[in-house]
């Protein structure tokens, strides 16, 4: 079974579609209690980070999902919910995250572009392989996704299955053992997003 967490910070609807699609049923979850009835979970978001996890505390959603993720079952970041995965964002102050991933969220540093580029980050962009990762399976080294981001990851290479570059390289895929995490949208990305959701499903 597929759940998603609807906390009220998720572009909800196009991950649904995105399933049915697949031909894959996929089903919100709101009560933090059955979060573990589920095999596979996918943490979406869209907005800022400190408002998403004001919004899982609120819900209960903060202590299930590390709750998920520590019985070894997949869990999937899309977007804010990649960020969220993380240690601590600076986005409106610092804001602690879930913890899942060693690291931070930061914002683009503009006097790093080597021209000038507009921030968000908005439009298809190439995801470059860093590292082997289930999620790749069938894609090759490098597949265009869509992005809408500000802010970013910064961590150790070791979690960083992923890059791409807009001014600068950075961590656009992650993973630690059965957490993974897409900064770009799978469920906007046509193809290639729908065969990232795809290998999700059949981890």
């Amino acid at each position: 079974m597929i759940g998603i967490i609807d906390y009220n910070m998720g572009n909800l609807q196009s991950v649904m579609n995105a399933f049915e699609k697949l031909g894959v049923k996929a089903t919100l979850i709101s009560d933090p209690a059955c979060v573990k009835d589920y095999d596979k979970v996918i943490l979406p978001g869209v907005g800022a980070f400190k408002d998403a996890m004001e919004h899982l505390e609120h819900a209960g959603m903060d202590e299930a999902v590390k709750a998920f993720a520590a019985s070894g079952k997949p869990l999937l970041g899309i977007c804010l919910g990649m960020q969220l995965l993380f240690e601590n964002s600076t986005e409106f102050g610092e804001t602690k995250g879930l913890g899942l991933i060693p690291g931070k969220v930061e914002k683009f540093n503009v006097n790093h572009f080597s021209a000038p580029l507009k921030v968000p980050h908005m439009g298809w962009n190439a995801l470059h392989v860093k590292a082997a990762c289930p999620l790749f399976e069938g894609l090759g080294e490098r597949m265009y996704l869509y992005f809408v981001h500000s802010f970013h990851a910064v961590c150790e290479a070791q979690y960083v299955v992923g890059a791409t570059r807009y001014g600068y390289d950075f961590p656009s895929a992650v993973q630690k053992e059965n957490v993974f995490g897409f900064q770009p949208h799978p469920e906007k990305s046509h193809e290639n997003g729908l065969k990232i959701l795809k290998n999700f499903v059949e981890l």
